[in-house]
């Protein structure tokens, strides 16, 4: 068994491709098989450098590693001689048309209230005709002329699935500078380097039939992949998630905090009627089954992600996360925030509050009591008993409990109205901060 993940470097990769990349490289671990990286790069004008070693460093943050990767500019001459081939057997053949007489083609079609299916007239070329073209200055591209069957196959996700090719466009393989379609070029490359699995978006239903079609014209048996189709992802409201793909990047969500394993853990079971579970990449294999997942499209829901994270968080030990805190931080401090926190980053708040300067919101009528809170504030050294005692000795003095007693504490020290359980914060910010802080707050 060998399954690859195969993205053109033509941007970052989002939520969509990382869920398409963990669900082949689980379904590989954990069936004993092997795992390709592939590079899409054919599109010169728009894949760059920085985004072949951005995609390589996603997907290692995500956990996943490969047992082989390579570029497709690597084997242009693999694709020449599979575009030789196919039209050598009639396969491909030549095309004159321009965009603007294609796209009148279609308008008419639609007009007519006809499927706008590329008709075929340059099969109708004669060999006379193509020379004139030729002699004028046209310059063909290639057509994959599609066989009149339909394409069925028992689909790991979606069952049974079939392509009627009658009703599809014949698709453009070779352009007119001679360069090669990703159509042509990923079956050429699935073949020669033994992929048996394709696990893909069901966007890609239509172009899975059509590409069974070209694998039996370069000699392969219908059968000889298969296939497994997720279904669509959407957004909260049940919108499309793409609109909002800039903003769900890899790199954005880990420099936001999100942990690579709750990021796996949400992506490996959405769609499916399975619990997450945070668990190492290996682990997580171990429990991977396609067979779960529904063939109903799949909600993304960023709020459940940081629940997730959330919970990751909470078990983190200060060793795990030690070098990604701001300068400074102890293990006292993160034990104190890491169960208060949805992401990585909101650490920085946290450390702001405790060991920086802060300026609390002002509180109306609270003014007296923070000068009573200053005054029975004990002398150092603190510890986790602290906030007890001295909010015993508040309350017997004011007669406030409950929220009256501890918002207007909460908000003069911390500036926020929810946080880390202060019993364990206040001996981290100190007795100075403290009193600065009440005393600023008794100023407002």
């Amino acid at each position: 068994m060998k399954l690859r993940f195969a993205p053109s470097p033509t941007g970052m990769l989002h939520v969509g491709n990382a869920r398409l990349a963990i669900a082949n490289a689980l379904f590989a671990r954990r069936h004993g098989g092997k795992f390709q990286l592939r590079i899409d790069d054919t599109d010169i004008g728009r894949s760059k450098e920085s985004h072949v070693e951005a995609i390589r460093t996603d997907l290692t943050w995500l956990g996943i590693t490969w047992d082989e990767t390579f570029r497709q500019t690597e084997r242009l001459d693999r694709y020449a001689k599979a575009i030789e081939r196919l039209k050598a057997t009639g396969r491909l053949y030549p095309c004159f048309e321009s965009e603007q007489e294609l796209a009148a083609k279609r308008e008419t079609q639609i007009r007519q209230r006809r499927a706008p299916v590329y008709d075929r007239a340059m099969l109708k070329m004669t060999p006379e005709q193509r020379a004139q073209a030729e002699a004028n200055g046209k310059v063909p591209y290639w057509r994959f002329r599609l066989s009149d069957s339909i394409v069925q196959w028992r689909d790991l996700v979606m069952g049974n699935c079939q392509v009627k090719l009658p009703s599809v466009s014949d698709p453009v393989l070779v352009r007119t500078d001679g360069t090669v379609l990703y159509t042509l070029a990923s079956v050429v490359d699935d073949l020669e380097t033994d992929i048996t699995h394709i696990i893909r978006g069901e966007d890609h239903v239509t172009n899975t039939g059509v590409q069974i079609d070209i694998a039996e014209a370069l000699g392969a048996r219908p059968d000889h992949f298969r296939f497994a189709h997720l279904p669509l992802l959407l957004d909260e409201n049940g919108g499309k998630l793409s609109k909002r793909f800039d903003a769900m990047s890899l790199r954005t969500l880990r420099q936001d905090g999100v942990e690579s394993e709750a990021l796996v853990a949400y992506l490996a079971r959405l769609g499916s009627s399975d619990d997450p579970v945070l668990l190492p990449f290996a682990e997580q294999a171990d429990v991977y089954d396609l067979s779960h997942i529904s063939k109903s499209a799949a909600r993304f829901d960023t709020r459940q992600l940081l629940g997730l994270n959330h919970k990751y968080l909470g078990q983190l030990p200060f060793r795990a996360v030690a070098d990604r805190l701001p300068e400074g931080s102890t293990e006292a401090f993160w034990l104190a925030i890491r169960g208060n926190i949805d992401m990585l980053s909101e650490a920085r708040l946290w450390h702001t509050v405790t060991y920086g300067d802060i300026v609390p919101p002002p509180q109306e009528d609270v003014a007296s009591f923070l000068k009573d809170a200053a005054d029975l504030l004990p002398p150092e050294p603190w510890d986790t008993t602290t906030w007890k005692n001295w909010t015993a000795a508040l309350k017997e003095k004011t007669g406030l409990s409950g929220k009256a007693l501890f918002l207007p504490l909460r908000l003069a020290l911390t500036g926020e109205e929810h946080g880390p359980e202060l019993r364990d914060l206040l001996p981290l910010i100190g007795r100075e901060r403290v009193l600065t802080r009440l005393l600023a707050g008794q100023n407002h």
